[in-house]
């Protein structure tokens, strides 16, 4: 069971780790130290929830219909980790990678939230990732191994956006360094890979 959440941890952390509106918005907050809890748990909770749903929707619908096409749906999914991998590992060579941050005044936690909401499901590429990758990728688990990987994908969420709020401070002066970026891009290429490959293998495509 704790490969599987493993995976999942991974996985989720992988995918939610780059660059992005929503990772620079949490970064913001946190730096200026405006409503950082309730924007870290606000986006977290948002990633668990789509993911509850890629996971249990395509599990309870599409049960039968993924048992078919199991292995086309593991070579999917392993390519299309192996394309994020390469676009991470394309970031490494790139050196002029930053976060910009604007001290702006201090807004009030509704309009705070609702920023952070726009930037998190108006982004059609977090459904990718949560429902349809991490839903897809979940398949090859069973019973109490799939709501492990679940939960590890969930949990890098939290983990994630917690960390990147509360760190900010702490984060800010060295990811505003190019070096530090190739470095984080280089590890998540290399994470990507390996469970691009994992999940080659058990689609038969290896």
């Amino acid at each position: 069971m704790l490969p599987a959440f493993l995976t999942g941890f991974f996985l989720g952390l992988s995918l939610i780790v780059a660059i992005g509106a929503q990772n620079s918005f949490v970064l913001r907050q946190g730096i200026l130290g405006q409503h950082v809890f309730y924007v870290a748990l606000f986006c977290a909770l948002a990633d668990a929830l789509l993911i509850s749903i890629g996971v249990a929707g395509i599990s309870l619908f599409l049960n039968n219909i993924i048992n078919q096409i199991s292995n086309f749906l593991f070579g999917f999914s392993a390519l299309w980790l192996a394309g994020y991998g390469v676009l991470r590992l394309k970031a490494v060579f790139k050196a002029d990678t930053k976060i910009e941050i604007d001290a702006s005044k201090s807004k009030g936690l509704i309009p705070t939230i609702s920023i952070a909401a726009i930037l998190t499901f108006a982004n059609p590429h977090v459904y990718l990732d949560t429902m349809v990758l991490i839903g897809s990728i979940s398949q090859q688990f069973y019973g109490y191994y799939r709501i492990a990987f679940a939960l590890g994908a969930c949990l890098s969420s939290f983990v994630f956006f917690f960390s990147l709020a509360y760190g900010a401070r702490l984060l800010q002066p060295i990811m505003q360094r190019p070096s530090s970026w190739r470095i984080l891009d280089g590890l998540i290429a290399l994470i990507m890979f390996t469970i691009a490959f994992k999940l080659a293998s058990a689609g038969n495509w290896l």
